[in-house]
């Protein structure tokens, strides 16, 4: 199942609608989503090194637009909109904190660090930034930064490493989604119960 999960998404990269759903799914990781989009970014990549540019501008562009949705959904709809969404992940408490005991430098270093990392997920970053009337100039600014250095330096890796890092995937799938789960569990268990 996961072999056939991995060659969908390569085979993704051939269709017409890969380029949107890579936006779409760029564009609501970076407001309300979980799932990064590196889950479909790398393995278009890697499937199309030829177009792996464009794919981080695509990546970077969507980002940021979902960015600037997050930001108006926490300065414009906290109540309403931003608060039931922390809610539903179990981070209002900690959001609380965050937003009461963090500065504007604070915030854009984070800002920094979860476009190139994840660390905290970009999605509290942008609405924290519009919690907390972050300049919203600024924090364009600093997510184009961001998230542009992500994806044109994963571009970079993977059209310069593309068939290396395609055989190791491919040899070592199931190992390595494994490990990706795992990874994922501690961090929710960590997150949750720290």
């Amino acid at each position: 199942m996961l072999r056939r999960l991995y060659d969908w998404t390569l085979a993704l990269a051939a269709r017409k609608t890969a380029e949107y759903w890579l936006a779409v799914i760029a564009f609501v990781e970076s407001s309300i989503f979980l799932i990064p989009a590196d889950v479909l970014f790398v393995p278009m990549v890697i499937a199309r090194r030829d177009r792996a540019y464009r794919y981080a501008l695509v990546a970077t562009v969507a980002s940021v637009l979902g960015g600037i949705a997050g930001w108006m959904l926490g300065h414009y709809a906290y109540e309403a909109v931003a608060k039931p969404i922390l809610e539903f992940y179990g981070k209002l408490d900690a959001f609380e904190a965050m937003r009461n005991s963090t500065d504007r430098d604070a915030v854009l270093l984070m800002l920094v660090t979860s476009g190139l990392a994840h660390l905290p997920p970009i999605k509290v970053v942008t609405i924290l930034s519009g919690a907390l009337n972050i300049d919203l100039g600024l924090f364009i600014a600093s997510a184009v930064i961001a998230r542009g250095a992500r994806f044109f330096a994963l571009a970079w890796l993977l059209r310069r490493y593309g068939e290396a890092i395609q055989e190791f995937i491919e040899k070592r799938l199931g190992m390595i989604a494994s490990a990706v789960a795992a990874a994922i569990i501690l961090l929710y268990v960590a997150v949750r119960f720290a």
